[in-house]
């Protein structure tokens, strides 16, 4: 693999910031008047936009990160954990009338449910974003576009003037909890977004196509590239001259797949960022989504050593191999 070139300037991540309580067991779900036992939980750092900022942080960028937490101890821990993992986190405001947000996951290796308090994960708002953190910045990226409320009707205008300052600009949806999905909402801002990066279901719901082979006729023709990640199928670049670009997957025994996609998000914006062809991207991408899933929790388990261990060990594979 050829050595990656950085860009000198950082990557900004503005989100949501919350804990992951992650229970892990093959047996995970809940029943009624009983007592189960699981065999692994970990508290961890949570959210879609903290962990693809933790993850570009371990490819070796330099990033920093725009958030909210209450005064409280998983606020704490929140910032504490990113700084760990060597994320700038001098732009989180701590607000003491608000209480930090946490996810409950259950994970069973191959899939997992949520459960979500939001506390401050709405509470972003323009205002915190300083103008000249964009002024010093190569990238910006969020995630989570349901769950922030409060940035939900700026993203188009803030993406608009990062593109215009010649920055590039990624974001991630994730599900939408009322099933609404914003559609027209979206359409603006995919107009001024490079890459944007939602799940299979999560892009079919949106743009109301039936399956991922009529999905190309239901994108909007103003746009970026659409990374679709796909789980164990690999994933599908959606290119705006209309190209299709597959990844094929990694052969995995995950064993939580908490961040699996969150780190897809720094991989393909990595890849990106140091011009590597979308082939070669997609195939990073996967490489960072796939290595995620072998440890508990989704954030600090991407590293550019360890990618690049895993890519020289690894081979992709066929989504209908055996």
């Amino acid at each position: 693999m050829r050595n990656a070139v950085m860009p000198a300037k950082k990557i900004i991540v503005i989100g949501e910031l919350n804990v992951d309580l992650i229970f892990a067991d093959k047996d995970i779900r809940p029943e009624p008047n009983r007592e189960k036992l699981v065999r692994e939980f970990r508290l961890a750092l949570g959210s879609s936009s903290a962990i693809t900022a933790a993850g570009l942080a371990g490819l070796g960028y330099d990033v920093a990160f725009v958030s909210i937490v209450g005064d409280d101890e998983f606020g704490a821990y929140c910032r504490k954990e990113l700084v760990r993992l060597g994320v700038d986190a001098a732009h989180v405001l701590v607000d003491g009338s608000r209480r930090t947000g946490a996810t409950l996951s259950m994970s069973d290796g191959s899939d997992r449910s949520l459960l979500t308090y939001m506390g401050t994960i709405a509470d972003v708002t323009p205002e915190l974003v300083p103008e000249e953190l964009l002024r010093d910045a190569a990238h910006v990226h969020f995630g989570s576009y349901f769950l922030q409320d409060g940035m939900r009707p700026h993203w188009a205008e803030l993406f608009k003037r990062a593109r215009q300052s010649s920055l590039t600009t990624s974001f991630d949806v994730g599900w939408d909890p009322a099933e609404q999905w914003d559609r027209e909402r979206l359409a603006a801002l995919l107009a001024w977004t490079d890459w944007f990066m939602p799940s299979e279901e999560e892009a079919l719901r949106i743009f109301e196509a039936e399956d991922i082979a009529k999905l190309a006729a239901s994108l909007p023709t103003s746009r970026g590239a659409v990374a679709v990640k796909r789980g164990g199928e690999g994933a599908a670049l959606f290119l705006p001259d209309g190209r299709v670009v597959e990844g094929l997957p990694y052969s995995v025994e995950p064993l939580d797949t908490t961040g699996a996609g969150d780190n897809f998000n720094a991989g393909f914006i990595a890849a990106m960022l140091e011009g590597r062809s979308d082939a070669d991207a997609l195939r990073f991408a996967n490489a960072c989504g796939a290595l995620s899933t072998l440890a508990i929790g989704g954030a600090g388990t991407v590293t550019r050593e360890g990618v690049e261990r895993f890519l020289n060990e690894r081979i992709t594979f066929p989504a209908d191999a055996g």
